[in-house]
């Protein structure tokens, strides 16, 4: 798996990561919401780098002009329900691109701290031999998406998988680097310090569900 840390050379990405994790913006649900859409767009535009590309002739108001376009067909899935805002990010800079939701929690089977990922909701348009770019906020563990993943895979198999994560935790980085293969690429907009007891991203920012839609119960 090849990995891409956005933040290591400060933009205004860095300004964006700042506001999501402020406690006093984070009060404004809409605009948490709206920077998560615009890092979402900044990861758009940097994986766009690794697409492939064919080229095109469009003809201007006075003469026809040589370019390129994207060749490369897209499938955006996010992880219900936190990667909405980073989705619409994406479809924002793709917008040809089809769409994918697809369900991941974790199950408390003993109301403590231990849990297992469930996934069960999916509705999906083909990605065989296509470029997916999976999308969710938080990558902490790991096991969400590894989760998915598998169960997108089960039975198409896509030319190439970026995964956009905004803040992750070096243990899930870990985990995916040890399970996926060569042709996956992990996006991150910041890596955070650890994972706590209860597994959650240090320093992190918060549940990102709940800051972008209210708690649930």
């Amino acid at each position: 798996m090849h990995i891409r840390y956005l933040s290591e050379n400060h933009s205004i990405l860095s300004h964006f990561l700042a506001q999501i994790r402020n406690v006093d913006v984070q009060k404004d649900s809409m605009r948490f919401r709206r920077n998560i859409e615009r890092i979402g767009e900044i990861m758009a535009y940097e994986i766009s780098k690794e697409l492939e590309y064919r080229p095109i002739e469009i003809r201007t108001p006075l003469a026809i002009k040589k370019t390129a376009e994207i060749e490369t067909p897209i499938v955006l899935c996010s992880i219900l329900r936190a990667g909405l805002p980073l989705h619409v990010g994406f479809m924002n800079y793709f917008d040809d691109a089809q769409n994918g939701f697809i369900s991941a929690y974790r199950h408390h089977y003993n109301n403590d701290d231990a849990f297992e990922i469930k996934v069960e909701y999916r509705a999906m348009p083909s990605i065989q031999g296509k470029t997916l770019i999976v999308v969710d906020p938080m990558l902490a563990t790991g096991q969400s998406l590894a989760a998915v993943i598998d169960v997108l895979l089960q039975s198409e198999t896509p030319d190439n998988v970026h995964i956009a994560a905004v803040i992750a935790a070096p243990e899930g980085v870990e985990l995916l680097n040890q399970t996926l293969p060569d042709n996956f690429y992990l996006w991150i907009a910041a890596q955070d310090e650890k994972l706590n007891e209860k597994n959650y991203i240090i320093p992190g920012l918060g549940d990102a569900g709940d800051l972008a839609y209210g708690p649930k119960l």
